[in-house]
């Protein structure tokens, strides 16, 4: 006997997409009442910076990073961030925010005509180096999770952080790969910045 369609368990629950490992931050608040969940920002990050897979971004973004590891946290020490999702270099997706939350990704920012973007942005983060090139398996990752939100929010828009913060941020930068990513959703070229 087959399962009906209703016995699949729910792809999200309160913001939570069901094939993310989670793990919760308590970087986020609630989004401004009007906030149209239209926006995806792409972003790059690794910890130390050029090292993968040490597991200090997740601990970052839960505020249980130690400062003292390595020299380079001395210049971030005290930094309360988060993003909804990271992807990592193997393709493994990770969430810290319901997205029906405001995660702390996209700081000072503006984006068609709105400012404060983390008002009504979802914001990935892929484990890489601002410029450098991704792997497969996360863009495989990003273009599954990317389709999930695009079905269930009224997402128009996909850009990077370097479109929404001009001239302060540069990720994830010019090794990312915004005609495959285009491809692979079947968006219009009207749903990316025009400078991609």
């Amino acid at each position: 006997m087959n399962p009906s369609p209703d016995a699949a368990p729910a792809l999200w629950r309160q913001g939570w997409y069901q094939y993310a490992r989670a793990l919760a931050s308590p970087n986020f608040g609630p989004r401004p009442v009007a906030a149209s969940i239209d926006l995806i920002v792409i972003h790059s990050i690794s910890l130390p910076p050029g090292q993968f897979g040490t597991g200090q971004v997740q601990r970052l973004f839960t505020n249980q990073l130690d400062w003292d590891a390595h020299p380079y946290f001395q210049g971030i020490r005290g930094l309360q961030v988060s993003a909804h999702f990271f992807i990592t270099r193997s393709g493994q997706l990770w969430q810290f925010v319901s997205c029906d939350d405001r995660a702390w990704h996209a700081g000072e920012s503006g984006y068609r005509g709105r400012n404060n973007c983390n008002d009504d942005a979802i914001g990935i983060e892929l484990e890489g180096v601002e410029g450098g090139l991704f792997e497969a398996a996360q863009y495989e990752t990003l273009a599954s999770v990317c389709a999930a939100l695009l079905r269930q929010y009224p997402v128009a828009h996909l850009a990077g952080h370097e479109h929404i913060a001009s001239g302060r941020k540069q990720d994830p930068g010019a090794g990312f790969d915004w005609p495959r990513l285009q491809r692979s959703l079947g968006l219009p070229a009207k749903c990316f910045p025009a400078s991609v």
